[in-house]
C-alpha cells in the first residue's frame, strides 16, 4: 500500500534540550516541560493514588499474618508472565510462605479467571486468589470462588465494563473512579505498585526485622512487561522502563532475562527498549502462544543461570516454530485479502476479518498485526475455538484513531447475537463469536467501522522527524538518540526521511535487503531493510528513492558505524 510521508507536528514551543535535534524531537512528542525528561525513580506516581489500594494491601496483610495459601492467576502473554513472576518473587521476599501460581492454558481453558480456572484453584485448597493482568471481566469465575469462601484480589489494567466483578478488592487505574494519573500502566506496572504499597504496610509493622527487600530489584521485569504489552510510554512508564533497563545493562537483572538476551544475541550492557520488544518478548511470548506460559514464568523466577539457559533454549525453539506458523498463515491470509474488493486501491473495504479452519490460535494475534501493518486497516484474525468448531476465537488489531474495544462494544450492542464475549484495549482486543455467524460478523465489522472513522484515516501515514543533514548523520547522533530513550508506543523512536541514490542492493538472511546508499552530499551509508517482500526486492531498476529510516549502530569485529534502518521506500 502506498503511504503518505508527513512531518510530525510540533506540539509545544518549550525549550526542552540544549541539543537542537533532541529539542525538535521532544517537542513533536508532546513533552511540555523539562521535568518530563527526568527519568529518576523519584518521579513516579505514588501508589496511594490508586483507588482501593488500602483495601488491597489490608487483604494481603491479613493473609500474611495468617500465612494463607495464595494462588497468583496470570495471563499467557509476556505482560502476564512478568506480572506473575513479579508477584511471586515479591511476596516470597516479603515473607509469604505459601505462594504459587497458575497460568490458564490458552487452548483448553481460555483467558482469565474463568470458571474452569476457578475450579482448578478450588481443587488446590487456596485461601486467596490474586489476579495479575486479568480479572476485570471474570464475573463467573470470581462468583464461584466467592461462593466457596475464597477471597479474591483483582489487579488488572484492561478496560472495565460498566459492571464490575464481585472481588474483595480491585486495583485498576482504568476504573472510572480511580484518580491515578497514569492510565497506561501495563499489568506488571499495576502489580509493582501494589507490591510497593504492601512493602510500606509491612514496614510499618516491623515485618522485615531491619532487612527490607529492595523492590527496585524487580524493575527489570516491569520494563520487559511494559514494553512487551505495547502500552503508551507516558512519563511514568518511561521512568519504569528506563530504570529497569538501567538495571539490566548493569547486569542486575533476573538470570532469565540474561539468558533470553544471550539466546537473542543481544549484549546486556547495550540493551535498548526495542530489544525487549523485538527480541526478548517474542521468545517469552512463544510459550503462551504454542504451549503454556508456565515455562516463561519458571524462567523468570529461577535463580540458576544454567537452568535459565536451558529454558531459554526451549523458548527459542518454540519461537522458531511460531515464525514458521506465522509465515504460512500470512501467505494464506494475503491470498484471502487478494480477493477482497479493491483493498489496495481505495477505502471500499474498511475492516478485514480473516479465518481459516487450520490456523493456530496462538499466532492469530501476530497475524492480525502483520496484515494491519500491510493494509492499514483494522484486522481481526479468527481460529477455531475447540474441536467441535462451534466457536471462533479472534484477535483484533487496530489503527490509530479507532478504539477497537469501543468498536466491539458498539457491534455487541447493535448485533447482540454475534459476539459471545470480548475485551481489550484501544489498539488490541480479543473476542469469541459463533462460527455460523462469521459472515454476519464480517459485514457488521466493516459497516460499523465506517461509522467510527473517515475514509482518509484508512490511508497509511508515516510520520517522520524531518530530514537530517550530513553533519547529523553520524555515529554520535545515533548514540545521542539511543541515550535519549526509552522509545516506544506513543513516544516513537525518531524516524527521518531523505532522498538517496541506491548504489547497491542484495538480500541477506533470505528476506532482508542490504543496501549501499548515497545522500545529496555524496556521503555513503550502509542501510538495511528487514523482512522485505522478496517478490519485489531486490529491484535494480530503483536508482533513486525517498527513504524513511531510523539511525542505528552497526557493530562488527570491534568497530562501530552508523547505519540506516529502513522503514519505508518511496520512488
Amino acid at each position: 500500500m502506498k503511504k503518505l510521508i508527513k512531518r510530525r507536528p510540533i506540539t509545544t514551543t518549550e525549550k526542552l534540550s540544549e541539543h537542537p535535534l533532541l529539542n525538535r524531537i521532544y517537542q513533536a512528542r508532546g513533552v511540555s516541560s523539562a521535568r518530563e525528561l527526568d527519568l529518576s525513580l523519584k518521579g513516579i506516581h505514588n501508589p496511594n493514588q490508586l483507588a482501593n489500594i488500602e483495601q488491597a494491601v489490608e487483604l494481603l496483610y491479613q493473609s500474611y499474618l495468617k500465612q494463607d495459601r495464595i494462588i497468583v492467576v496470570g495471563d499467557f502473554d509476556a505482560d502476564g508472565a512478568t506480572s506473575t513472576a513479579l508477584a511471586i518473587l515479591a511476596l516470597r521476599q516479603f515473607g509469604f510462605e505459601n505462594v504459587d501460581y497458575l497460568i490458564p492454558d490458552r487452548f483448553s481453558q481460555g483467558y482469565g479467571l474463568n470458571v474452569a480456572v476457578a475450579e482448578n484453584v478450588i481443587a488446590q485448597g487456596v485461601d486467596l486468589v490474586l489476579t495479575v493482568d486479568n480479572g476485570i471481566s471474570s464475573f463467573d469465575g470470581i462468583n464461584l470462588l466467592k461462593s466457596k469462601g475464597i477471597k479474591v484480589l483483582v489487579t488488572d489494567h484492561h478496560l472495565p465494563t460498566e459492571n464490575l466483578p464481585n472481588a474483595d478488592a480491585m486495583i485498576n487505574p482504568n476504573l472510572a473512579f480511580c484518580g491515578f494519573p497514569s492510565k497506561s500502566l501495563a499489568g506488571v506496572g499495576v502489580i509493582f505498585y501494589v507490591m510497593a504499597a504492601l512493602r510500606a504496610k509491612l514496614r510499618e509493622h516491623n515485618a522485615f526485622n531491619g532487612k527490607e527487600p529492595n523492590i527496585s530489584e524487580l524493575l527489570d521485569l516491569v520494563a520487559l512487561g511494559t514494553v512487551a504489552d505495547v502500552v503508551p510510554l507516558d512519563h511514568n512508564n518511561r521512568i519504569l522502563v528506563a530504570q529497569g533497563l538501567n538495571r539490566i545493562r548493569a547486569g542486575q537483572c533476573r538470570v532469565g532475562i540474561q539468558a533470553l538476551a544471550e539466546i537473542s544475541k543481544r549484549e546486556l550492557s547495550r540493551l535498548q527498549a526495542g530489544d525487549l520488544g523485538f527480541a526478548i518478548a517474542p521468545r517469552l511470548n512463544a510459550a503462551g502462544r504454542l504451549e503454556n506460559m508456565s515455562l516463561g514464568v519458571d524462567l523468570l523466577i529461577c535463580n540458576d543461570l544454567i537452568t535459565a539457559r536451558q529454558l531459554a533454549l526451549e523458548l527459542d525453539s518454540l519461537n522458531q516454530t511460531r515464525k514458521e506458523f506465522e509465515q504460512e498463515m500470512k501467505t494464506e491470509a494475503l491470498a484471502i485479502c487478494a480477493k477482497l474488493p479493491n483493498l489496495a486501491d481505495n477505502e471500499q473495504v474498511s475492516g478485514i476479518v480473516l479465518y481459516q479452519a487450520d490456523w493456530h490460535q496462538g499466532v492469530i494475534g501476530i497475524l492480525a498485526s502483520r496484515i494491519k501493518d500491510q493494509f492499514h486497516r483494522p484486522v481481526i484474525a479468527f481460529a477455531q475455538d475447540g474441536e467441535e468448531g462451534k466457536l471462533l476465537r479472534g484477535s483484533a488489531r487496530s489503527i490509530s484513531g479507532l478504539h477497537i474495544r469501543d468498536l466491539l462494544e458498539r457491534i455487541d450492542a447493535q448485533y447482540p447475537e454475534l459476539i459471545v464475549k470480548f475485551g481489550g484495549h484501544a489498539m488490541a482486543a480479543g473476542l469469541t463469536i459463533y462460527s455460523d455467524k462469521f459472515l454476519q460478523f464480517q459485514q457488521a465489522f466493516d459497516k460499523t467501522i465506517k461509522t467510527f472513522i473517515q475514509p482518509e484515516q484508512l490511508q497509511g501515514i508515516i510520520y517522520t522527524d524531518g530530514e537530517l543533514s550530513s553533519a547529523e548523520l553520524t555515529l554520535q547522533t545515533a548514540e545521542l538518540l539511543q541515550q535519549a530513550g526509552p522509545w516506544g508506543q506513543h513516544f516513537a523512536e525518531p524516524t527521518f526521511e531523505g532522498d538517496f541514490n541506491i548504489l547497491q542492493q542484495r538480500l541477506v538472511g533470505e528476506k532482508h535487503l542490504k543496501m549501499l546508499v548515497e545522500n545529496s552530499d555524496g556521503v555513503l551509508f550502509d542501510a538495511i531493510w528487514f523482512n522485505v517482500d522478496v517478490r519485489q526486492f531486490p529491484d535494480m531498476s530503483i536508482k533513486k528513492a525517498k527513504l524513511v529510516y531510523r539511525l542505528d549502530i552497526n557493530e562488527f569485529r570491534g568497530s562501530r558505524a552508523v547505519q540506516l534502518f529502513i522503514e519505508y521506500l518511496s520512488i
